[in-house]
């Protein structure tokens, strides 16, 4: 198992300066379905997600080998039998497909079938807030969010606790990244002071702290986006702080990225997993504590002690018909996330930061009994 805060192997680098993950791809194929039974475990019902762009490659990567059902001999999905290319390989009964082994876990009966897991799961992409509605009101049975379902449905916390199960499936060191030509241009850290300064439009020229004389192009998430509600409150310490100083608005981190890409002048905060060399991630200085996006550092932006990491969520609903919050169908998709093998495959592979055990034993806590 992992040790509080790392991963064991050989096969995942962390030593390496933030990449772009490479890893989405099209939702999983929607499947067939059949009667839905609540808590009792025996639903075949297609499991839908949707949400936060952030949450996506986990969620989608996951979906996606579900949906594939792979053999363990299929060394892409699974990893392969050596023990060093996926940690945990040796505490998974590899006599068994993938989504298999993971339904088969909650009474699911097996297909022994490639592309034909007990049931499948479909991912759709678009923000937390548009998540969070979603499984509020009974479109998705997940909803993927970055921010809290606090902030994101205006909620308070018991409110939230008495309507809503809070699955923690990863972190997220949420960069601010600024464009190649800036980034070349000598603006490789700045503070935290004057990161607020930029987005409340109190400085406006990249000269102004250390860089080219030219204007800066802010680029900010679109409002009720779960970076977006992160991003105000970790640094602006409101999750509806103004911010004067953005200058355009993009729907989801694919997008920011892009914007970041093919814009001179440009500061943006989005995910870890849509970092580039084009888009490239900042140190920043927090109160005379320097965060820098590489993993060797003292003080990294990995670190669960860095002001804008947040928690990566994957929302279920408690209903008269699934009073415990999760069903069965969700119990074993999720589950298969918050394991050493999940936490590597669908976290770390995708460049965010795995639970620590602790946390991992507490998620699990959360889900319904196994058969």
């Amino acid at each position: 198992m992992m040790s509080d805060g790392t991963t064991s192997g050989t096969g995942v680098s962390r030593r390496k300066f933030l990449i772009s993950s490479g890893a989405i791809g099209a939702a999983g194929l929607a499947g067939c379905s059949s009667e839905a039974s609540g808590d009792s475990g025996t639903s075949t019902d297609l499991l839908t997600a949707e949400g936060s762009s952030t949450v996506y490659p986990i969620s989608n990567k996951g979906s996606s080998y579900w949906n594939a059902n792979a053999p363990p001999s299929d060394g892409e999905y699974w990893g392969s039998n050596d023990e060093s290319t996926v940690p945990g390989w040796d505490e998974i009964d590899t006599e068994q497909k993938l989504a298999d082994y993971f339904a088969g876990l909650y009474g699911f009966e097996a297909t022994d079938e490639r592309s034909n897991p007990p049931y499948n799961t479909t991912v759709s992409l678009s923000h937390s807030g548009t998540g969070c509605k979603a499984v509020r009101d009974g479109l998705v049975d997940i909803g993927n969010s970055s921010g809290p379902i606090t902030a994101e449905l205006g909620l308070s916390d018991s409110e939230a606790e008495e309507q809503f199960v809070d699955h923690v499936v990863g972190r997220d060191g949420q960069p601010v990244v600024v464009s190649s030509d800036i980034y070349d241009g000598g603006v490789q850290q700045l503070t935290g002071e004057q990161i607020r300064k930029i987005y409340q439009d109190e400085i406006t020229n990249w000269s102004e702290v250390g860089g080219p004389d030219q204007e800066i192009f802010v680029i900010g998430r679109a409002e009720g986006s779960g970076t977006d509600t992160a991003f105000r409150l970790n640094m602006l310490g409101d999750a509806e702080a103004p911010m004067p100083g953005v200058n355009s608005r993009f729907g989801q981190n694919q997008q920011v990225a892009e914007a970041v890409a093919n814009n001179d002048g440009a500061i943006a905060y989005m995910a870890l997993a849509f970092t580039s060399d084009s888009v490239q991630p900042i140190g920043i200085d927090f109160d005379g504590t320097l965060y820098e996006p590489n993993k060797d550092a003292e003080n990294t932006i990995f670190d669960s002690e860095y002001p804008l990491n947040r928690d990566l969520h994957m929302y279920t609903k408690i209903t008269e018909d699934t009073p415990s919050g999760t069903d069965k169908r969700e119990g074993a998709f999720l589950n298969m996330f918050l394991t050493e093998f999940g936490q590597i495959v669908f976290v770390e592979q995708n460049n965010y930061i795995p639970l620590p055990t602790s946390d991992l034993e507490a998620e699990a806590e959360k889900l319904p009994d196994q058969a």
